[in-house]
């Protein structure tokens, strides 16, 4: 193994001296679980855990978990207190599956992405138990795709169901550090768009990727329910240092989630949902190109002029995807959702809603 980059080990002492004053101070763990995906083959679990003063198994660890509850969990903290957290490093966590229980350890940034084999869960929501010795139990909400299954959406978030309109170095410091998360704004019209294609299709994935960071996935989880989003797992990204620099590649990382679905659901074929305003149109063409058969559409939300100077500081081109895949694979546009979901009602032959006028 090559060695560390000297940030990731300067991290690394950081976390494991503030670690070891919090457990001498009495200071526990607090297991927080996030959405997992899986087949009937493997499934994925998802999660982090983090030094806290009062452990505690939080509502939100379930997906189906109603407004209230994930309200009660987290009190609609401002996300500063999710970013300030302190990773238990290396702690270790126990998953069980039926009567099958699986141990590992989290990653240096705390985070638990444990692949299981062999197990024996059906088609539809599973709650899988998780536990961790210094912490109290709790549970991770999981969707096995049933086999049969080929529909399923891939989401980005930022500027695709999330509007944003700060400067972009900008957004994630103001949105996560002071705004308060009741205040976030949903992209007109996505939320119905993605019921309505899911209403066609039941039984399949949603997938949201974004090269956000996974201290907010707590939050986010509580934005998708408020805005009428379908619940489905983040993708998320550790933010920091890494073993080879200083930051990790956005687009590297949603290359790699898109591979990996396919690799892990081969069956299913893709409706890639993003925005113009960062690099999804290349990235999705790109994959389009390479994975031609696991790709339906491609939905782009075109950000105004305005979203883009302010997102950017100037306009970004908005065809990029059409250098790849040209006119063989439906392409939808659209600066909402309502007009994106008439598009893509075309694309993939879906009939519109009966109306009754009675």
């Amino acid at each position: 193994m090559p060695r560390p980059h000297s940030a990731a080990i300067i991290e690394d002492a950081w976390h494991r001296q503030v670690a070891g004053i919090m457990r001498r101070r009495g200071w526990g763990t607090r297991v927080l679980a996030h959405t997992g995906y899986g087949s009937v083959d493997r499934v994925r679990v998802l999660g982090r855990v983090l030094m806290t003063r009062r452990p505690y198994a939080p509502a939100a660890a379930d997906a189906r978990a109603t407004w209230l509850e994930l309200r009660t969990a987290d009190n609609e903290r401002r996300g500063w207190r999710f970013f300030f957290a302190t990773p238990a490093s290396g702690e270790p966590v126990t998953v069980t599956v039926g009567e099958r229980e699986v141990r590992t350890r989290v990653d240096r940034s705390g985070i638990l992405d444990l692949t299981i084999t062999d197990h024996d869960l059906e088609p539809g929501w599973h709650h899988l138990h998780i536990s961790s010795p210094r912490a109290a139990d709790t549970t991770a909400a999981v969707f096995i795709v049933d086999p049969q299954e080929t529909f399923g959406i891939v989401s980005d978030i930022d500027d695709t169901i999330i509007t944003t309109t700060m400067p972009r170095p900008m957004i994630a410091a103001y949105n996560t550090f002071f705004r308060h998360e009741g205040t976030r704004r949903a992209v007109p019209g996505m939320a119905t768009m993605y019921r309505e294609l899911l209403r066609e299709h039941p039984n399949a994935p949603i997938i949201y990727v974004s090269t956000g960071a996974w201290n907010a996935v707590p939050p986010l989880t509580r934005f998708l329910r408020r805005a009428g989003y379908p619940l489905g797992p983040m993708l998320m990204t550790d933010w920091g240092p890494t073993n080879t620099g200083w930051f990790r590649s956005g687009q590297d990382h949603k290359r790699a989630c898109l591979h990996r679905l396919v690799r892990e659901l081969p069956e299913v074929r893709w409706v890639l949902i993003g925005d113009d305003g960062q690099h999804d149109p290349s990235i999705y063409g790109e994959f389009a190109e390479q994975r031609p058969d696991r790709v339906r559409a491609i939905g782009i939300r075109v950000l105004s002029a305005t979203e883009q100077l302010l997102s950017h500081f100037t306009p970004i081109a908005t065809d990029a995807y059409e250098q790849h895949v040209g006119v063989t694979l439906p392409i939808c546009h659209a600066a909402d959702g309502y007009t994106m979901l008439e598009q893509m009602r075309q694309a993939l032959g879906i009939a519109p809603p009966e109306r009754n006028d009675a």
